[in-house]
């Protein structure tokens, strides 16, 4: 076998490793680390504020108020009275910064999902021609063997190469 074949075996076999062909570092790693401050805040209070702690602290905060504010504990004069305006405000302020927290991370991951996604499916497409490669590579060993492969109806569908744009143009009559 000449030098040539074994360099191109070798590099087939990872001896000679592509750079393109390295482990890569997770996406979601990638984002995570790269992420502003405020980004980083709000991850932190998303965490927090989605808590058995919260939760708790929440509940004793209401119970305590409401308790105070109906004459409960004598020793601290009742600062808002039923029905409870001041804890109805806190506690509708207390919900849009919660749900504004979540929807900024919400949104932060869907970009690393959408990401992660298309990355798939570039993937997905690479194999793909990369497979029917192999196919079409196997075909020629078996015909050059004397094997008649010309009355396989499936193995022709199958080393015809993919049309992206037929998929997703049928995709998108399905999908509207």
């Amino acid at each position: 076998m000449s030098q040539n074949h074994i360099s191109f075996l070798k590099s087939l076999f990872g001896e000679n490793e592509e750079p393109g062909r390295k482990i890569l570092r997770s996406i979601k790693a990638k984002a995570y680390a790269k992420r502003t401050l405020t980004e980083k805040i709000t991850d932190w209070m998303t965490s927090s504020f989605g808590s058995n702690t919260f939760l708790l602290f929440n509940i004793f905060l209401f119970v305590a108020w409401i308790l105070i504010n109906t004459n409960q504990i004598k020793i601290i004069p009742p600062f808002d009275p039923f029905p409870f305006n001041l804890l109805t405000t806190f506690v509708s302020l207390e919900a849009i910064f919660l749900a504004i927290f979540v929807l900024i991370s919400q949104n932060r991951s869907s970009k690393v999902d959408d990401l992660r996604e298309e990355t798939h499916l570039q993937l997905n497409l690479i194999s793909e021609k990369e497979i029917t490669k192999l196919m079409k590579m196997t075909a020629l060993l078996l015909e050059k063997e004397g094997i008649d492969l010309s009355q396989d109806p499936e193995l022709k569908k199958m080393i015809r190469p993919v049309s992206e744009e037929e998929i997703e143009k049928r995709l998108e009559k399905e999908i509207l």
